[in-house]
Formats: structure tokens, sequence, C-alpha cells
């Protein structure tokens, strides 16, 4: 239209708009002829019914797709050599490399995580895990165990891997209780980490104590022992298995195992990276577990937590202490008073 305005405004012969616009005249006639008969539309580009669309059989296209699903999986350039020749065997319109790359990168992400790294990745990357936080003190904890990397000295004094289990205030992300340990994880463990959690502690910088509404574990075999379970009953703590194999779930202690590896037992004898000891191994079980009770009562509990702009122990959090109520005949009642701090 740009070309054809100096003809048709100001009467310039079209040998001219040819040579401007540098096409044939033939071009300009053409262009001209379509202008006449329709307008400006006519002057559009005309656009194929097909455009578009595939017009690939069925049959090719998820032969391309399936191709691209396999296990390893194959590029591009080879699904297109392999349909090529399928294609000429049962007389279909051969697909251009681009075409084959357009039918492959047209696969849902997923299917394709799915079908080239498992069941497992696929959950890991594109499975919704709920987020949640409590909204208050003691409505929430989590527990779970970790294996430290570190070397210590058992108590014939050869070197052990020791163990961690924590307890977590959903809320605040204060830890409650730890208990440090050799050996695999057990109920008594738990019971003694739990029991630390619930019961006022002595020093004053470490004022979280109480029994939660909700207590967050795994399916370790501790953790659905008949001895948690009636001492979650007697307390009534409701408890919460997350998912099998889910660990997103207890995503919040999960952080602190990972802060307590690369921020405290990096510093101490013994330490492991990447599975072998960075230093030779120094410490006693006693003595890591004073390590890690000053670590969390004068560092992580005291410092601000940048989730939720707050120091765990600010003073904004209020832990309370459940306690049964008794009657005057000496009688345990049903429910239940409370002390806030």
């Amino acid at each position: 239209m740009a070309a054809l305005r100096a003809h048709l405004h100001d009467g310039a012969p079209l040998s001219a708009v040819a040579a401007d616009a540098c096409v044939s005249l033939r071009t300009v006639q053409r262009w001209l002829a379509r202008y006449t008969a329709n307008g400006p539309v006519g002057l559009a580009r005309p656009r194929r019914p097909e455009a578009g669309t595939r017009t690939f059989p069925n049959e090719l296209i998820e032969l391309i797709q399936g191709m691209a699903l396999t296990k390893p999986p194959a590029s591009i350039a080879t699904i297109h050599r392999r349909v090529m020749r399928v294609a000429g065997e049962h007389g279909w319109r051969t697909p251009s490399y681009g075409s084959v790359r357009d039918i492959v990168h047209r696969i849902d992400p997923a299917m394709l995580t799915l079908a080239h790294e498992g069941a497992a990745a696929f959950r890991d990357k594109y499975e919704v895990v709920h987020r949640h936080r409590a909204d208050r003190p003691n409505a929430t904890w989590q527990a779970d165990h970790t294996e430290l990397d570190i070397l210590i000295f058992d108590a014939r004094g050869r070197p052990a891997r020791p163990w961690l289990t924590t307890v977590v205030d959903d809320h605040s992300r204060a830890v409650a209780g730890y208990m440090v340990f050799l050996g695999a994880p057990s109920a008594l463990n738990t019971s003694l980490a739990l029991r630390q959690a619930i019961w006022r502690k002595a020093d004053p910088a470490w004022p979280v104590c109480g029994i939660p509404d909700v207590l967050h574990v795994d399916h370790g075999s501790d953790f659905t022992s008949l001895h948690l379970e009636q001492a979650a009953a007697d307390l009534r703590i409701r408890l919460i298995y997350s998912a099998v194999a889910r660990p997103q779930g207890r995503g919040k202690i999960e952080r602190l195992f990972r802060t307590i590896n690369t921020e405290l037992l990096a510093e101490l004898p013994g330490n492991l990276r990447a599975g072998k000891p960075a230093s030779p191994p120094a410490l006693s079980l006693a003595e890591l577990d004073a390590a890690v009770g000053a670590w969390i009562t004068s560092i992580y509990n005291a410092r601000l937590h940048r989730s939720i702009g707050a120091a765990p122990i600010g003073g904004t959090s209020r832990f309370v202490i459940w306690t049964a109520a008794v009657g005057t005949n000496g009688q345990q009642k049903p429910e239940r008073c409370r002390k806030v701090y």
C-alpha cells in the first residue's frame, strides 16, 4: 500500500513505483489489480486454509511422540532419521526436521520427566506439596532424625558417626528439644528428645516448652511405635504422618538439619566432606551434645530467621505449657489448663 500510494494519490507511473519498491512491473500490476478488486484487504498475504495445522497422519505423530518418550532419550536428528524410514515404508508424507522438532517440543515436560527420569523425579519436580505454617506456637511440632556429617569417638574410643533427633516448633522455627546418640534411631531416643521438648528448660535462654496439639513425623519404626502412640494419647497429641518418601512435607526440619551440617559441624574436628573426614575426629558424644546444645540456644534460636522475619524465641513468640487439671478429690480432670510464657 505504501508503494501504491504514489500512483493512487500522486499519479506516478507504475514503472516508477516498481523502481522505487525494487520489484518488477508485473508485481506492481498485480498489487494494483488486487487493490482495485478488494481494497486494502486485497493486499494482505493470502493464508492457506491448512496453515498452522499438521497434515501428517495421527499414526506418524504418535510414532514421533513415542520415540521421544523412550529411555534413554534419543536426539531429534535420530528420531527424524527413523521417522523418515518408517514414513517411506508406509507411503506417508515425509516430515521435515523442523516438524519433528516441533512435535517433540509440544510434548508435556512432565511426561518427558516421567518417561526419562522415573516416578520419583516426577514427584520431586511436579508434585504439589502443601506448604503450611501453624498459626501459633505449640500448635504443630515436627520431629525427625538425621545422621550427622561428623565422626566422633564412641565409648570404646572407636570412630563412629552419630545421629541427631530434633523437635521443631512449626510456627516459630524454634528447636524445642534434641537428642544426640550413637546407633540407629529408636523409640527410646525419640521419647527422650520429645520429653526434653515438652519439659521446661533449666536454661533461661531456652524458654521453649509445652505440649503440642499436633506432632508431625514420618513413617519410621520409632515414630510408628506403640510407645509413642500411647504417650501421644495420654498427652492428647494428635500424630500426623507425612507421605512415604516425601521429605518436602517436613521441609522446615530438613532445612535445619542442613544448616547444622554446613554451619556447625563444618567447624568441628572430624567433620565429613563428600563422605570423607576433613580432619581427624576428636570429640566424644558428650562434647558433641554440648556443642549442638550451645549452638541451638545461643545462635539458632536467638538469631533472625529470614522466613518469619524474627528470631525463633523473639518477643512475639509465646509458648504454652499444658498441665493436667486436678480436682479437689485428687482425680485428674479430662480437660487441660495452660500457662503462657
